[in-house]
């Protein structure tokens, strides 16, 4: 019975594997063949930065106030207390900023495309725009993977300036220190090896939060369930990639590291 359980896990595992990629290579295909939909990508840019805004803002900055805070009392016992905003800006720029950041627009933008897209398909509206001649997935997916790939970066510069804002209150706190000297300080340690590789990756957080929330609707199972269903497993399957992927980051931004000096 385990035998069989395990089989059946992986075929689904390679099918929807499978899916996924047939989907991303028909998304190539529709990017580059008009109509363009400029206006329709600008409302899905508009629409996902404005609605994370808020709850990305409001993160970035407890997480700047909270790193702060909780690694100022270990560098006061070494006497390294001035190495805290180099050290909390190199830890958000190349990492938390940007992860914590896909996560948050994985779980807010991934679930609400394939919810949204999910319920057209189980309401019939993709099967509709397919009849009167509309191509659906020029205009519903390569419109919303566009604007997923290039609002997360945006997003990670915004949530990582106001972690910096975060962390230069945490440190005034206790001592006095002025924003400009709190930034010379900050940025000193920040290299362009360590920009380049955290920005690309964040492209790439984009492009599978957009790809992997339209398949889960576009596909989605008929009925109410499936459209539960088609949000949850994007937000799931998502944060699962946001991981692997900045695993793979990591080692590559080593290299360039090594190569770069």
């Amino acid at each position: 019975m385990s035998s069989y359980s395990e089989n059946n896990s992986i075929q689904t595992f390679l099918t929807e594997l499978g899916g996924l990629s047939r989907f991303t290579v028909q998304f190539f295909r529709e990017l580059f063949r008009p109509p363009y939909e400029h206006k329709e990508f600008l409302k899905q840019a508009y629409s996902i930065g404005l609605n994370t805004l808020p709850l990305i803002g409001i993160t970035a900055f407890i997480m700047g106030l909270v790193l702060t805070l909780q690694s100022k009392p270990v560098l006061e016992e070494f006497g390294a207390e001035s190495w805290l905003p180099g050290m909390v800006s190199v830890s958000i720029v190349r990492e938390i900023g940007p992860v914590i950041t896909a996560l948050i627009c994985a779980g807010k933008v991934g679930s609400g495309i394939g919810a949204e897209l999910g319920s057209m398909r189980v309401t019939e509206q993709i099967d509709a725009m397919e009849v009167s001649g509309t191509n659906p997935m020029n205009y519903l997916v390569v419109t919303r993977v566009l604007s997923t790939t290039f609002m997360i970066p945006i997003l990670v510069f915004y949530a990582d300036a106001v972690s910096f804002y975060g962390s230069y209150l945490a440190v005034n706190l206790h001592d006095f220190i002025s924003l400009p000297l709190f930034m010379n300080l900050a940025f000193d340690p920040l290299h362009f090896y360590d920009l380049i590789p955290a920005t690309i990756k964040t492209f790439f957080f984009g492009f599978a939060i957009g790809i992997i929330g339209c398949y889960k609707g576009y596909y989605s199972e008929k009925g109410t369930e499936g459209v539960g269903k088609a949000a949850n497993s994007a937000v799931v399957i998502s944060s699962l990639v946001i991981f692997i992927m900045d695993l793979i980051a990591v080692q590559l931004a080593d290299l360039f590291n090594v190569f770069m000096r």
